[in-house]
């Protein structure tokens, strides 16, 4: 169902379809299904800047970009709760996902559990990784480094990536307070959306090249990302870029490569880490305390104009709801180079049209 520009595609639908174009590119049912399930669950959240926009870019990873498509990522040093995985420069989310189920059962076992990720390539949205500890009654948290899109503070080049940070905390009766940001105002594909549509950027999201704030897409692709909150972003940017490469020997920042010639494959890195919340407290009364938290937060006196106050990835969770009932709004654009992928890959995409 049409719905302005945008139009309705069932998320069941969708994945079957990223699936079957992975799937032609060489990776395993398993894998195709993974990395499209990491795709769909991004825009049920709304989070399209992680969505099925990446499946043109994934398919050139897969195909001509030199990643692995059977990549089996393993762990390749152990001490303790702490582990490094090596990729076998797999796409991101196969590592990463592999990684995270490894943190999980360390923690499991020993109270928490931490692996620095190597050999790796672009992951996704890092929620779907910070997400999988809450089954566990675990803290999850996951990190990443990025192409260098930001500069440091007072500079006018492209040093730094915007290295997003997961959290994802349980709670009892609320939903669970799932962080999940980068360090700059905006991610480029979210810039690359409203080029797409058209839209003027707001205020505080990009520079051009030389330094100066944009509200102009192209222009702020061409340019520089703003971080959130001055130098205080920039600092937590580089903080997660080491977590994120350095303990694995990842590829750092400018080592990655840049946005002109894309990323060197294989080199990304990761670092994820799972809390076993028993080893610290009793569970239950942790999950009611962050309940209490969560409705503090929801009875907070609204300031003027302010109809709710969200708790971190209840927007997320709500868009996921109605996108499931609603189907998952795409803009022309991008379902027009999921068709024409598709059909590059001999995919059929008639589950996609509407009833």
């Amino acid at each position: 169902m049409a719905k302005g520009s945008e139009v309705r595609v069932e998320a069941g639908a969708l994945r079957y379809v990223c699936a079957a174009i992975f799937s032609s590119c060489g990776m395993s049912t398993k894998d195709a299904e993974l990395l499209a399930d990491t795709l769909v669950e991004a825009d049920l959240g709304g989070v399209h800047s992680h969505g099925v926009l990446r499946v043109p870019e994934y398919v050139k990873k897969l195909t001509v970009g030199g990643v692995n498509p059977r990549g089996r990522p393993r762990v390749v040093r152990e001490d303790g709760a702490c582990l490094v995985v090596d990729g076998d420069n797999s796409m991101g989310q196969i590592g990463a996902h592999f990684a995270m189920e490894r943190a999980i059962e360390r923690a499991a076992a020993m109270g928490l559990g931490a692996a620095a990720i190597r050999g790796s390539n672009h992951c996704g949205a890092m929620a779907y990784y910070s997400t999988m500890a809450l089954k566990h009654d675990m803290i999850g948290m996951a990190t990443t480094n990025a192409l260098p899109t930001m500069a440091p503070w007072g500079g006018a080049e492209r040093i730094l990536g915007i290295n997003p940070v997961s959290f994802a905390i349980p709670a009892g009766e609320e939903g669970p307070i799932v962080y999940d940001a980068a360090f700059a105002g905006s991610s480029h594909g979210k810039i690359r959306i409203y080029h797409q549509k058209g839209l003027v950027l707001p205020e505080d999201w990009a520079l051009d090249k030389e330094g100066r704030p944009t509200t102009d897409p192209a222009a702020a692709l061409d340019g520089l990302l703003r971080p959130i909150g001055g130098f205080k972003g920039v600092g937590l940017a580089l903080v997660m870029g080491i977590l994120s490469s350095m303990l694995s020997g990842a590829a750092y920042g400018t080592e990655l490569g840049d946005m002109v010639r894309g990323p060197r494959a294989g080199q990304d890195g990761h670092f994820c880490l799972a809390l076993r919340i028993s080893a610290f407290e009793e569970v239950a009364r942790f999950k009611a305390r962050v309940d209490k938290a969560i409705r503090e937060i929801h009875g907070c006196r609204r300031a003027p104009g302010v109809e709710r106050i969200y708790a971190p990835g209840e927007k997320e969770r709500l868009n996921r709801e109605a996108y499931l009932r609603e189907g998952i709004p795409l803009n022309p654009v991008e379902l027009a180079d999921l068709r024409r992928v598709a059909k590059e890959r001999g995919v059929d995409t008639s589950v996609l049209e509407p009833e």
